[in-house]
């Protein structure tokens, strides 16, 4: 389940930076005309800033997620529960990862065959198709496929830095109910 959440995070949080490069680059067309002409120079740093920002700032819950997580189950179930968590996330998340990566790399391809002349080429249905699934795609390629592999890896770490506190002081709900 973990797997799901942290890549719909991460899917997200590519959305939402790339709607502020693009309001950033929409205002610079409307306030230096001249770029299009080639007279001005486009504010490239503004652009790497918002990137940078954007990329730090959404990055925020889905590495708060890998951390805490872990350290919740632990505590609060025992160290049966976060072993269980660890293989939920590790035999979801591997296959996961492989499939959006993969996923990700064949709608990008599926693209670039379509653009060299076959169904169509440019500007046909199946091109237009093929931009729609390159913009799923590269997210998946680039970010959430991934991503997943450090998830599992934080998870783990985390679990072994803190698993003799686990061991000694965890499964507090479940010491209630013995």
């Amino acid at each position: 389940m973990l797997p799901f959440l942290f890549s719909a995070i991460t899917m997200s949080a590519v959305g939402k930076a790339a709607f502020s490069m693009i309001e950033e680059v929409r205002r610079q067309f409307k306030e230096m005309p001249g770029i299009m002409e080639g007279k001005d120079k486009p504010d490239y740093r503004r652009c790497v800033d918002i990137s940078t920002a954007a990329a730090l700032r959404e990055m925020i819950v889905p590495g708060l997620l890998a951390v805490v997580v872990p350290l919740l189950v632990g505590f609060l179930l025992g160290t049966e529960a976060l072993g269980g968590l660890q293989a939920g996330a590790l035999v979801s998340g591997v296959l996961m990862a492989i499939m959006m990566s993969n996923a990700g790399g064949a709608w990008d391809n599926a693209k670039k065959y379509i653009e060299s002349g076959t169904h169509g080429g440019k500007g046909s249905a199946a091109h237009k198709a093929a931009v729609v699934g390159d913009t799923v795609g590269d997210p998946f390629k680039d970010t959430s496929g991934p991503s997943i592999n450090i998830l599992i890896k934080l998870m783990t770490v985390v679990s072994l830095v803190f698993g003799p506190m686990l061991a000694q002081y965890g499964g507090i709900l479940m010491k209630l109910f013995q």
